[in-house]
This record gives C-alpha cells, sequence and structure tokens, in this order.
C-alpha cells in the first residue's frame, strides 16, 4: 500500500447492481451506496459474540484528509444509532450536508487538514454495510431476522478490520456522540493499544432501564405495523412505514429537552389561530415530530431499528469485565476525554462521571467535561461553542504528545 492514502469520493461503489425489481424493493443504499465499500470473503468471517461467524460481508465508509507517511494521524468517528458514514458528506438520499460538519472539516477541531478520518456505517445499519436489508447469499433475499444479532463489540471489531484493510495500524483518536461513544468506550476496551485518545461524548458505559425501555416501544411499534410482515416486508414489497415513523417519533423525544421544546415550539398552534377540535396536528410540536417520523422512513431501514437498538441495550462494559467498569481500561494508556451536557436526559452526566471514575480508578489519564447546554443529548450534533472549544483543546493536545 502507498504511505500516504488520499480522501477520494466515488460514487456508485457496491455490489453490482440487482434488476429493476428487486431493487424497488431494498431500502435505497442497503445494496448500492454512494461511497466507498470494503468486501469480505467467506473466508474472511466476522466472528459475532453470537456465535455467528458472518460472511462474505462489507462495510460502507466514507474518508476525508490524507493519511500521513508513518500512518499516525488516523481518527475514526463512531456514528449514532440513525447516523451513517456520511460525516463531512453530502447524503445520498436526503442531500443534506455530512452530519458532523460542525465539528469535523477544514480548520475545525477534527481538521481534515491535518488528519485522515475515517466513518463507517455500522454493521447490521442500512447504508451499506452488511445488515437485516442486505442479501444472504445462502438465499439470494433479503436477511430479515435471519442476520444474526449485532453488538457493539461486533461493530467495533468490523471497524478493525476495515481499518487493518485501508493500511491504519492505529488510531489517533477515537471519536462519538451516543451510540457512538459506546463504541469508543468498547474501542478503548477492546484494542487499547490502537487508540491514542479517545473521545466518548453523550454516552454510558451501559444503557438504562429507561432507554431500555423507550427502545422496547419503538420495536413494538414497528412490529405491530401490518405491513411489517415479521421482517419479511423486503420480499413482501411493503414497508411498515407507520409503524417505523412511530418509533422515530417516540424516539427523537428523548434527543431533545422541555427547555429546547419550549423555547422552539412552546404550545404554539401549527399553521391556525384557533384548535381544530379534531385529531390533526393542531400544534407545532406535533407538526414537527410527524415530519420527523416521515423523513425517517425514506432514509431507514425497519429490521435495522430494531437491530440497532438491540445492540445499545446489550451494551454493558462492565458487564463484560466482571461486574467492575475500572477493569474494562486497566492498564490503559490511551488518553480520554469524556464530554457531556447538562440537559441530557437520555445519558445524563451521572453516567459520564461512572466512566470518569472507573478511569481513575486505574490512573488512566482522563479529562472530563460537562458542557452546559438546555439542547438535551442531541446537542453534540448542533452548534455548541462550548463543546468545539473543548474538543479542539483535546484534540491539539494530544496530537502534540503524538508528534503531529
Amino acid at each position: 500500500m502507498d504511505s500516504t492514502l488520499t480522501h477520494t469520493a466515488e460514487p456508485g461503489i457496491g455490489t453490482a447492481p440487482r434488476d429493476d425489481a428487486r431493487r424497488g424493493s431494498e431500502v435505497s443504499q442497503a445494496m448500492d451506496p454512494r461511497s466507498p465499500v470494503m468486501r469480505f470473503s467467506a473466508d474472511e468471517p466476522l466472528a459475532m459474540d453470537s456465535g455467528a461467524r458472518l460472511g462474505p460481508f462489507q462495510i460502507a465508509y466514507q474518508t476525508a484528509g490524507t493519511l500521513n507517511a508513518d500512518r499516525s494521524n488516523a481518527v475514526l468517528i463512531c456514528h449514532a444509532l440513525t447516523g451513517d458514514q456520511h460525516f463531512a458528506h453530502r447524503h445520498p438520499v436526503t442531500a443534506k450536508p455530512g452530519w458532523w460538519e460542525t465539528l469535523v472539516g477544514p480548520g475545525k477541531p477534527v481538521d481534515t487538514d491535518r488528519y485522515f478520518v475515517v466513518c463507517s456505517n455500522v454493521i447490521g445499519s442500512c447504508m451499506g454495510s452488511t445488515g437485516p436489508a442486505s442479501l444472504d447469499p445462502a438465499t439470494d433475499r433479503p436477511y430479515g431476522l435471519d442476520f444474526p444479532l449485532v453488538t457493539i463489540r461486533d461493530m467495533v471489531r468490523a471497524q478493525a478490520m476495515l481499518l487493518d484493510r485501508l493500511g491504519v495500524p492505529d488510531l489517533f483518536l477515537c471519536i462519538g456522540g451516543s451510540m457512538g461513544g459506546m463504541q469508543v468506550l468498547q474501542w478503548a476496551s477492546l484494542f487499547p493499544e490502537r487508540v491514542f485518545a479517545a473521545m466518548p461524548i453523550a454516552t454510558g458505559p451501559r444503557h438504562s432501564a429507561q432507554n431500555i425501555a423507550f427502545h422496547e416501544v419503538g420495536r413494538q411499534a414497528i412490529m405491530a405495523d401490518p405491513a411489517w410482515e415479521d421482517g419479511r416486508y423486503l420480499e413482501a414489497g411493503t414497508r411498515p412505514s407507520k409503524g417505523l415513523g412511530v418509533a422515530r417519533m417516540g424516539a427523537h423525544i428523548t434527543y431533545l429537552s422541555e427547555p429546547a421544546l419550549h423555547r422552539k415550539f412552546g404550545r404554539r398552534l401549527q399553521n391556525r389561530a384557533a384548535p381544530t377540535f379534531s385529531f390533526n396536528a393542531d400544534f407545532q410540536i406535533e407538526s414537527y415530530l410527524r415530519h420527523q417520523g416521515l423523513s425517517f422512513v425514506e432514509r431507514f431501514d425497519a429490521n435495522a431499528y430494531l437491530y440497532l437498538t438491540r445492540a445499545m441495550d446489550y451494551f454493558d462494559l462492565a458487564e463484560d469485565h466482571g461486574g467492575v467498569l475500572a477493569e474494562a481500561f486497566r492498564g490503559s494508556k490511551t488518553r480520554f476525554c469524556v464530554m457531556s451536557f447538562t440537559s441530557d436526559w437520555l445519558f445524563p452526566t451521572a453516567d459520564s462521571r461512572a466512566i470518569v471514575h472507573a478511569l481513575n480508578a486505574v490512573a488512566a489519564p482522563v479529562a472530563f467535561v460537562e458542557v452546559e447546554s438546555d439542547k438535551g443529548h442531541d446537542a453534540f450534533l448542533l452548534d455548541e461553542p462550548a463543546m468545539f472549544s473543548a474538543a479542539r483543546g483535546f484534540i491539539d493536545a494530544a496530537a502534540r504528545a503524538r508528534g503531529l
């Protein structure tokens, strides 16, 4: 491999096109993503926590920046639940800018003029990495619920295989929020020798009972939709849009905060001077949530939502180490910056403090930042100057220590 690796944005790299009827029944991008794809043969299976060996499989990814000659400037971005690989690239379905362009780009805290940045679509998702919407090579039908259950550790193992293929021996920085933050913690625990600096944001060492409960409500909404067809809706030519939309509406509430909702919507009516005395979307917040549900089903696969929420539910880093969270990081030389937001009730600051206390217990280098914000859990995706300042300070200091 060359001593440098430069970002290329080649559209349409993926599996061979299917016939029109088959393609019409697939979620857009699930099989033929408009991003680079790395394929692994049946002889290179992904060993999964369920005991399954997934192969062949593929990982869709995007990159930005250039890998330096000694391969020491790589950054891995780990995306959240319904995110994807398009962190700083226009989304091929929605045409919106990349989901983390506030933080990543030339001159930004994750500076693509200095670092080689990689982000992959996680295994089990639907934007080009193998998941339930992909074709099962044994049947030539979409996997559906025959796809093996996925864990955060499975996602990280697959990412490690991708980085090996890209010629990246270790990471200068691993960064991500929410489910992405879970992946960061898993990376630091599973491959401590491969992570120089880690920045888990708005996350926790395990999923709480409350969060599992919210996810179960969403899953039941999907499975109660008659169009779900016991997970075989792609073959039936249907989509459980109503169920998935309701799941998204419920989840989206948890990403916000009451002050943010009040500031943005209050009790204001939607394009009317008085209530209609009906079940129409009288209030702006109702209209907003319905829009969120409708737009989500156009870009996401329902079964993938089931699988990824389950992966988050299963995550419990302490349980993986005899119930002692500190043991997950014992001996680690990784530099950590743990970040939370004051109004995040999905992953409250107490979750971040638990991570910090565990790192302190094993004398791991760690900084902790609690950002004052009323924007709720989604603050890590938004314009938060205090977050950007803290991230830049930590990353720049780590770069100096790395000699970058």
